[in-house]
C-alpha cells in the first residue's frame, strides 16, 4: 500500500498577491520523498470553511502525517510551530471579509494543543544541512494557528496516530524587496523546498523507528475524521 503525506499551503490573502506556501507545496505535488507520496492541497484563507476543507483533505488517503505551511512576513527563517492557541484574533479580514476578534477556535476545547511532529529532530536535521530554521512558540492568532488547532483536534483520536504540525515561511526575496528589504527577512524558494523535503524525511525516519504496531494500519482499514459538534466556526 502506498504511503502518503498531506502537505497544505494557503492561497494569497490580504495585501499579498502571492503566497510562498502555495508556490512551495505546488512545487512538491506528486513527489515521492522518503518513500512517501506528497499529496498537496491549497486552502482558501477562509476561517468559516477551514475545518471542512481539512476534514475533506484528510479523508482522501490514510495519511501517515500532515504538514501545514503558511506565510508569515517578518519571520527570519523556517519556523516550526510548537503550539496552537484556542483563540482567533485577526488583524485583517480573511479572504471573504470575515473578522474574528477574541473568538475560540473550538468552544470548550483546551486552551492550547501541541504539535505532534518530532520538532527537535527536524531542527537538528535542518542544522546539519545548513538550513535556517527554529521552533516557534506562537503560531499567531490568524488562520495558520487555526489550521494547527483544527488539524490536531481532527486527528486527536486517530488510530494509529496521525502526527501533524505547521511550518511558517518567511517572505521570498521578491516579496522582501516590495515590503522593504531593510526590515523584511527572506528565503529563496529552493531553500524552503529543501527544508520541507528534510522535514518529511525526518518525520518518515522517526515513524519508522517506532514499534511496528504503531506504524501499520490493519489491511483495508482507513480512519475517517469526523467533525466535533461543539466546534464554532
Amino acid at each position: 500500500m502506498s504511503r502518503h503525506v498531506l502537505l497544505t499551503g494557503f492561497a494569497p490573502f490580504g495585501p499579498h498577491p502571492m503566497n510562498p506556501s502555495e508556490l512551495l507545496v505546488r512545487s512538491l505535488e506528486g513527489r515521492v520523498i522518503a518513500g512517501r507520496v506528497v499529496d498537496v492541497r491549497v486552502l482558501p484563507v477562509e476561517t468559516r470553511t477551514l475545518r471542512n476543507h481539512l476534514e475533506a483533505a484528510l479523508r482522501q488517503q490514510p495519511y501517515e502525517f500532515a504538514i501545514g505551511t503558511g506565510f508569515a512576513p517578518g519571520r527570519i527563517s523556517l519556523a516550526l510551530e510548537r503550539a496552537a492557541l484556542n483563540v482567533l484574533d485577526f488583524e485583517l479580514p480573511d479572504a471573504v471579509g470575515t473578522m474574528r476578534k477574541n473568538d475560540p477556535v473550538q468552544r470548550g476545547g483546551p486552551d492550547a494543543r501541541l504539535a505532534t511532529l518530532p520538532l527537535g529532530e527536524i531542527v537538528d536535521a535542518w542544522r546539519a544541512l545548513g538550513i535556517p530554521g527554529y521552533v516557534s512558540n506562537t503560531a499567531g492568532t490568524y488562520l495558520c494557528n487555526q489550521w494547527l488547532y483544527e488539524a490536531l483536534a481532527i486527528t486527536a483520536n486517530a488510530s494509529p496516530p496521525i502526527p501533524a504540525g505547521f511550518l511558517h515561511l518567511p517572505a521570498l526575496p521578491a516579496q522582501a524587496a516590495e515590503l522593504g528589504a531593510e526590515r523584511t527577512p527572506s528565503m529563496a524558494l529552493d531553500l524552503m523546498r529543501r527544508g520541507v523535503e528534510t522535514l518529511i524525511e525526518t518525520v518518515a525516519g522517526w515513524l519508522e523507528s517506532l514499534p511496528a504496531t504503531v506504524q501499520q494500519r490493519a489491511a483495508g482499514q482507513m480512519w475517517i475524521p469526523r467533525g466535533l459538534r461543539e466546534v464554532e466556526r
